[in-house]
């Protein structure tokens, strides 16, 4: 974080200016920042919006071949894909990026070629990015049903989703179209952050691959969540949360995996916007209601018995990070549900996570981590003792909660924040 951003009325010492943050910085296919993609194929004078991104990108259990993309075929031993679908379902996934349309858009429509056989779904995700750089979460764009922002935006992104039983014949994509243009919505209401409490499962899974592409290693930073709506681009930290144990000690991390159980459980959503079990209170996981009080029958979206009343898995290093060492209930903040927080981004570089501190030193007591890419909360800042990480050296310290900080050399980019008082 640029040491001149983070402007206050104490007196600072920092020993070399931090690099400041691009916003909006240039990127390519598969990325989270606003880039033009080829295929833009304008409005007509009374019609949407249109943009036909070529079948090219991040890809997680997708081939392309020759333009066309369809599920993987070729197996190296390991998982591939969501947690939540292992031995249920295949899924693979394509990031189209994103595109500027000409002016502001909230209904998007994605409609695409190709074979669907039976048993099989092509589901396409769309998303749009505020003034702040904030992205909404993935909204389906299904067939007849459009998808609605929450408010007008030019930027864009689209990602496909190619889905088949177990091993069955998946679908295949020729191409997609979206089609944009803007229709009156209600204004948008900024209600508070989403927090629940939620039963936590250890993941594991080291050497297999997650929903977006990363490939889990030993002691590893990141959450999985029961709905692609919240699932982080491979190594961002687009949507994150903070998980808080009983004892008081936290882990922020990005949501890089889909599970467990179920896949379209936006648990945290209200009934009217949730994607699926819209007869629950907001809050409550599927898996929960079902494994404590017979929901479904007892069972999950694809008919398995929940064993757990789980709904978040974590990555190996944030569960014994938090000091687990069993499967718990834990508080977790889902961080991007809110647009009144500053938010900041980890950056190590495979450093490890940054330790959050009881206080403004490298000595204060170790609280709790920061994972590599994760979004983190920034309240205010203050002097403390002198870091050096990604982003320089400064002996600026940001706080994350009451009496929890961070040291600013390792968080790009979060908003001007005042001293602490």
């Amino acid at each position: 974080m640029a040491a001149g951003v983070l402007t206050t009325a104490l007196t600072l010492t920092v020993t070399a200016p931090l690099a400041a943050a691009d916003p909006v910085p240039p990127a390519g296919p598969g990325t989270s920042e606003p880039v033009p993609r080829d295929g833009a194929v304008g409005a007509d004078a009374e019609g949407p919006q249109r943009w036909a991104p070529p079948l090219a990108g991040m890809t997680t259990g997708v081939e392309i071949t020759e333009g066309t993309a369809r599920l993987s075929t070729a197996r190296d031993g390991t998982e591939t894909g969501p947690a939540a679908l292992r031995g249920a379902e295949r899924q693979g996934l394509l990031d189209l990026g994103s595109h500027q349309f000409a002016t502001p858009v909230n209904r998007i429509e994605a409609p695409t070629t190709g074979d669907v056989p039976p048993g099989t779904q092509v589901a396409v995700d769309v998303r749009g990015q505020g003034p702040d750089g904030q992205w909404t979460e993935w909204i389906p764009a299904a067939p007849g049903a459009p998808a609605i922002l929450p408010e007008p935006t030019r930027t864009v992104a689209a990602r496909l989703a190619l889905i088949a039983p177990a091993g069955g014949t998946g679908p295949v994509v020729r191409s997609l179209e979206v089609r944009a243009d803007q229709v009156p919505t209600d204004a948008r209401t900024i209600a508070p952050r989403a927090s629940y409490r939620v039963f936590a499962t250890r993941e594991g899974l080291v050497g297999g691959t997650t929903a977006n592409g990363h490939k889990i290693v030993a002691n590893d930073q990141f959450a999985a969540l029961p709905s692609r709506r919240a699932l982080s681009p491979n190594g961002k930290g687009d949507y994150s949360v903070r998980v808080c144990t009983d004892a008081g000690r936290c882990a922020t991390v990005p949501i890089w995996d889909v599970g467990p159980w179920n896949t379209k459980d936006d648990y945290w959503n209200p009934p009217d916007q949730r994607e699926q079990w819209k007869d629950l209170p907001q809050g409550r996981p599927q898996a929960q209601a079902a494994y404590e009080n017979k929901h479904n029958g007892g069972r999950d979206g694809f008919g398995r018995q929940v064993k757990n009343p789980a709904g978040i898995d974590l990555a190996d290093g944030t569960f014994y990070g938090l000091g687990l060492n069993e499967n718990a209930f834990v508080t977790v903040d889902y961080l991007w549900t809110a647009r009144s927080a500053a938010l900041g981004r980890a950056i190590t570089g495979g450093a490890g996570p940054v330790v959050e501190r009881a206080g403004a030193n490298a000595t204060a007591a170790d609280s709790g981590v920061v994972g590599d890419g994760a979004q983190v909360e920034v309240q205010c800042q203050v002097a403390g003792s002198t870091e050096q990480g990604s982003q320089g050296t400064s002996n600026l310290w940001l706080r994350t909660r009451p009496d929890r900080y961070v040291p600013a050399a390792w968080i790009q980019g979060a908003p001007p924040v005042p001293p602490c008082t």
